[in-house]
């Protein structure tokens, strides 16, 4: 199977973290950004990423694509079927897309993505706005719900809820923003738990490594 799109998206990240924990093996592509592959377009029409090609099939969407690799791969089961904790999790993945990474996006984007990929300046000022007004009340919640380091979002194993939240923590660490370990501490050492797992440790390294060759 074939994944478009870069690991320095969350988004792409979760799937590819995803699918480590499933044992499913996934290659990764580029889209071709800005002159798209035409693979890609043909697998995401509106140049949504990350998209996947298995086959004849294409998908487009974090969450399509991490529900088909489920259904798919079954064991071990990153969405529990218990309809209480399958509830927790869709909450938690929905709560990173739509809320935690639409925040670090105006950050990251703004500060990496545009000056040193698209070779133009960025809107600091909606990046620091963003990290001044939206990011601590989402550190605040997940201050609140979030297990001691070693522990689950959900359940007593890992799921995709963990996974999902988990994945735009490095972006932010790419951006050195460090969380308070008064305020939150607890956060702090959890991310650092499921970061540190092989299904994402590679990955955040090499998006370090290649960082830090690009110009500043």
């Amino acid at each position: 199977m074939i994944i478009y799109g870069s690991s320095l998206s969350p988004y792409v990240r979760k799937v590819l973290a995803f699918a480590a924990e499933k044992g499913i093996d996934l290659e990764l592509q580029g889209t071709g950004m800005p002159n798209y592959l035409p693979e890609y377009l043909e697998a995401s029409p509106f140049r949504k990423m990350p998209a996947l090609r298995d086959g004849d099939y294409t998908l487009a969407d974090s969450s399509a694509i991490i529900h088909y690799l489920e259904a798919k791969h079954p064991e071990p089961a990153l969405i529990p079927a218990e309809p209480r904790a399958r509830g927790k999790v869709i909450w938690f993945d929905e709560f990173s897309d739509t809320i935690f990474t639409a925040c670090g996006a105006k950050m990251f984007f703004n500060r990496i993505v545009a000056p040193r990929f698209l070779g133009r300046e960025g809107d600091l000022a909606a990046a620091d706005t963003a990290e001044r007004e939206e990011l601590p009340p989402i550190l605040d919640y997940l201050e609140r719900v979030v297990p001691e380091a070693g522990g689950y979002l959900v359940g007593n194993s890992i799921t995709l809820a963990d996974i999902s939240v988990a994945s735009p923590f490095a972006n932010l660490a790419h951006l050195d923003c460090k969380l308070d370990p008064g305020r939150h501490g607890r956060v702090r050492a959890w991310v650092n738990s499921i970061l540190s797992r092989p299904s994402f440790a590679p990955w955040v390294e090499r998006e370090m490594a290649m960082l830090a060759k690009e110009p500043a």
